[in-house]
């Protein structure tokens, strides 16, 4: 059973009831730790204060309190998140010759966010114009520009109470998914959701007073498919039609989703680590990495497993 402790006014170790949660998701979402706390005279804790769960010899989770429910029981059902919380945060930002990572370092110095590793995206974005826009979107914007012009996916998580932006590459691990890990799966491949075989930018020339199209397609699969387009209004017609290639390639197959449930638990799990897979799922059969897009370990006592939510065959951004 992984330690939990809450900092006011001194470091308390409460009592904490079976079930504490713990979970990850790769985009737009901070972590979250939910767990249940006895109530005694001797715990006091208020909304902000720090939490931390050690595990395995080192942090797991660093974060604050955000939410506190009393119950008639004397318990106390509590939600910590860690510093990506302050990511919902709005702001205007205009700026040029930045990159993704750039981008970051300026926002956690402006919101007072301690930072980690950072990976150097290298590539320099185009001039960034965000109205009233949440730093996540900020951010995840700089990484979807990175990934069209270089085909690299990074991944944007808290590492026990520092911001980490790894390169998604880096994050492999050897936790084997198969028949005798999991309680239950389900498989689910699609066309449905994040899928375009045809891709239309279209820019706006204010100097010739027309409008220019940018498409890039793939005829055989609109043949076996039909027509899925992607259309987007661009800022600028510089470097469009490479644009429209990149989103077609990326965007250009089937989804695939693994859902598994109660997989024995490892606390190197996070959301952006890609696991090896092996699977027979009736006539298809999964035999590769997939990305973690979302991890919910749960622990109780003496026990701990894990929820995931995976993508596979091609990183989906």
């Amino acid at each position: 059973m992984p330690e939990l402790f809450i900092e006011n006014n001194g470091l308390q170790s409460p009592d904490v009831l079976e079930g504490m949660k713990l979970t990850w998701e790769r985009r737009g979402t901070p972590g979250r730790l939910d767990f249940t706390v006895l109530k005694d005279d001797a715990l006091s804790f208020t909304e902000g204060d720090p939490v931390r769960l050690d595990a395995d010899g080192g942090t797991l989770f660093f974060g604050f309190v955000f939410t506190k429910k009393r119950n008639k029981d004397g318990t106390i059902q509590v939600t910590a998140l860690d510093q990506l919380r302050y990511f919902k945060n709005k702001d205007t930002l205009v700026d040029e010759g930045l990159t993704a990572s750039a981008l970051l370092r300026r926002l956690a110095e402006d919101f007072r966010l301690n930072l980690g590793a950072v990976a150097d995206t290298g590539y320099v974005l185009d001039a960034v114009v965000e109205e009233n826009q949440t730093l996540f979107d900020m951010v995840q914007g700089a990484l979807d520009e990175t990934l069209l012009h270089t085909g690299r996916l990074y991944v944007l998580y808290d590492d026990a109470g520092r911001l980490t932006l790894r390169d998604i590459r880096e994050m492999r691990l050897d936790t084997l998914i198969d028949d005798a890990a999991a309680e239950d799966y389900s498989y689910e491949s699609s066309i449905d959701a994040q899928t375009y075989n045809k891709v239309k930018l279209a820019f706006d020339n204010e100097k010739t007073g027309r409008r220019e199209l940018f498409i890039a397609q793939d005829g055989a699969k609109m043949n076996d498919w039909g027509v899925l387009q992607y259309f987007e209004t661009l800022r600028t017609g510089t470097g469009a039609a490479a644009k429209a290639e990149a989103l077609l390639k990326l965007y250009n197959h089937r989804t695939r989703r693994l859902t598994v449930k109660n997989a024995f638990g490892d606390t190197r799990v996070r959301a952006g680590c890609a696991l090896p897979v092996s699977l027979t799922l009736g006539d298809v059969v999964v035999a590769n990495y997939m990305v973690v897009e979302k991890v919910v370990h749960t622990f109780g006592d003496g026990t701990h497993f894990m929820d995931l939510e995976l993508i596979g065959g091609e990183f989906i951004a």
